[in-house]
């Protein structure tokens, strides 16, 4: 198994290359684990929402990663 995150505009279209990361991991927690510290630097990037794909299957779709 394989996690990863896709990273989103607001209408959750996909955002890919310029310097995103491209990072996989080996379960669930440490992928959020990992949003958890990098979430800050993904919205500077231009990310507004991310979804948590195992091996291609989306976990959950369209997190915002703006604070409420």
């Amino acid at each position: 198994m394989a996690w990863r995150w896709r990273y989103e505009n607001a209408g959750g279209g996909e955002l890919t290359g310029g310097g995103l990361p491209d990072d996989t991991f080996p379960n669930q927690a440490d992928a959020e684990s990992w949003l958890g510290e990098n979430w800050r630097d993904l919205l500077e990037a231009g990310v507004e929402q991310v979804s948590l794909l195992e091996d291609g299957r989306p976990e959950y779709e369209g997190m915002s990663l703006r604070p409420e």
